[in-house]
């Protein structure tokens, strides 16, 4: 089993929405026996939390699925129950690196690495940009290439 954790800052609004789109891939794709995904947060603030109301207005217009997700922050043990953690922005890398840095066996990386030809570097954090739209379309972009990265990988 393949397991993909997606992290952002306060795990209520982008690490959450990849969770849910890249699930709803999963579904679509009948890969849900092969990779498991999750998500969390660098800090604690919203830990039991809902997704933000702005990620859950795009997801219910889109369709998917955010039932059950509540906000936890990341740990150590994360690094031995994920093949990949899945940053949102270069802060979120020097985070995750502050908490481990030890474990080579896993891909830390940020979503945006896995879009060849990309406009943007990293997924702006609609909590402060309020553009829950265009965080849409960069977290879909991003799934959709790392799910194609993770079948070549190992043969799915």
């Amino acid at each position: 089993m393949i397991k993909v954790l997606f992290v952002c800052l306060g795990n209520i609004c982008r690490s959450p929405m990849a969770e849910a789109v890249f699930r709803d891939i999963l579904v679509k794709e009948k890969l849900t026996d092969k990779i498991e995904v999750d998500s969390s947060g660098i800090e604690g603030w919203h830990v039991g939390k809902m997704p933000h109301h702005g990620t859950r207005k795009i997801l219910d217009k889109q369709q998917i699925s955010y039932e059950g997700m509540k906000a936890r922050q990341v740990s150590k043990k994360d690094w031995k129950n994920f093949n990949y953690i899945i940053a949102m922005d270069d802060q979120n890398i020097k985070d995750l690196q502050k908490i481990n840095s030890q474990n080579e066996e896993i891909i830390v990386a940020k979503l945006m690495d896995f879009v060849e030809e990309r406009e943007e570097q990293e997924v702006p954090d609609p909590y402060y940009t309020g553009n829950f739209d265009y965080t849409y379309e960069l977290v879909t972009e991003g799934c959709s290439h790392l799910l194609s990265y993770i079948r070549e990988k190992h043969n799915i």
